[in-house]
């Protein structure tokens, strides 16, 4: 199919399905990943997730998470700065342990362990960040726990996979590694903040003085695009750095009028291509061949948010019910995990067949999330 057609239909289908799901009581993204799957190869096989589709689809997560960042209350964010450390800290390693002795128990090599409880510590809030817009709770303490756990969390995960990649090539890992993703860590957060935020108005001032449609909006975009940039050279996720674009955006005068302009430009093209991509990737037929242990370790990796995040959030004097909804909001995978998963394959310590486990897992977790967060934020 033409790429125009291609990109019509998702959009069609994002709204129609969208709206059918929020007419039943779930959130909007549950119905455009539904609706994904049925046009997906899975299904219908109407689209494929070519790289004009996954483009506009990355576009599409980077400026959600920049509308999240402009979405954030500061103050709200500096006091959660301790719990949200905590809950991504247990939520890494909860589930890394459960990944790891569940893969050793069902007779899987030390080393292969190792990376099945490593693709497990990834945390994808792109999906959870919709929702939480959606129901109104991302400026919430839970909702900006989660945002600012799922930071702490990518950085956490790269330091994971560097550790897995030096036992596996080298049979050890050198200090020197680890201090070196935690320096650029550090840098790239600390000019960030130090020399971002004066950068970030005055660029924005200077763009006011550009009397073109719309000179404001392009420019806090491209503010946008340039931090995902500069992240990903600091190896950090790009839509890490969208959303710290968007917190120093959010302190500019220019912050409420940038905020609509790019909830009505990503709402109407970027961010429904994202959702429905998910469906779109997604290959539910891997569900039919996936083996038990695929299924355990599916679960695995649920219960292993649920509880490391929840505990985490609990012990920081979060109620019971908010520390459930800060563990479900920890619990999708995507990005990060298939990436993990990925360079296991390349190293050549997963096959095909152990490769379709990681796989399920994000199938699975990426479907029951939009279920749970609406089921626990109803209890309220």
């Amino acid at each position: 199919m033409d790429v125009f057609l291609e990109l019509a239909l998702i959009l069609v289908v994002a709204k129609l399905f969208g709206y059918l799901t929020v007419r039943l009581g779930f959130p909007a993204a549950l119905g455009q990943l539904i609706g994904g799957i049925l046009i997906g190869p899975s299904i219908l096989n109407l689209v494929g997730y070519d790289e004009g589709v996954k483009l506009l689809a990355e576009l599409g997560v980077v400026m959600l998470l920049f509308l999240a960042g402009l979405e954030t209350d500061i103050e709200e964010f500096k006091h959660v700065g301790v719990p949200a450390f905590i809950a991504a800290s247990l939520g890494v390693l909860t589930p890394f342990v459960l990944g790891y002795i569940g893969a050793l128990v069902w007779g899987y090599s030390n080393v292969q362990a190792l990376f099945l409880g490593g693709v497990l510590t990834a945390t994808s809030v792109g999906l959870t960040t919709s929702i939480l817009m959606e129901m109104k709770k991302l400026r919430t303490r839970v909702g900006t726990t989660i945002l600012a756990a799922a930071v702490v969390d990518d950085v956490i995960g790269i330091i994971v996979l560097t550790i897995l990649v030096g036992i596996n090539t080298r049979g050890s890992v050198y200090a020197k590694d680890l201090l070196i993703i935690l320096g650029e860590v550090a840098v790239y957060f600390a000019l960030g903040l130090l020399i971002g935020h004066p950068a970030v108005k005055e660029a924005l001032k200077a763009s006011e003085k550009i009397t073109l449609p719309e000179t404001i909006t392009a420019m806090s975009i491209a503010i946008m695009l340039i931090f995902a940039y500069l992240a990903e050279q600091f190896q950090i996720a790009g839509i890490t750095g969208s959303y710290l674009a968007g917190i120093l955006v959010a302190g500019t005068e220019e912050a409420r009028e940038i905020t609509n302009k790019t909830m009505t430009i990503g709402y109407s093209l970027f961010i429904p291509i994202f959702l429905v991509s998910i469906g779109i990737e997604s290959d539910v037929r891997v569900l039919t061949t996936a083996g038990t242990f695929a299924l355990v370790y599916a679960t695995l990796a649920i219960l292993g948010k649920i509880f490391g995040c929840g505990i985490g959030a609990f012990v920081s004097r979060f109620r019971p019910k908010e520390a459930l909804q800060v563990g479900i909001g920890m619990m999708p995978r995507m990005e990060v995990a298939l990436i993990m998963a990925n360079v296991a394959l390349d190293e050549g310590v997963f096959d095909s067949g152990v490769f379709s486990i990681p796989v399920t897992m994000v199938l699975i977790t990426t479907i029951v999330t939009p279920f749970l967060l609406k089921w626990a934020f109803s209890r309220e």
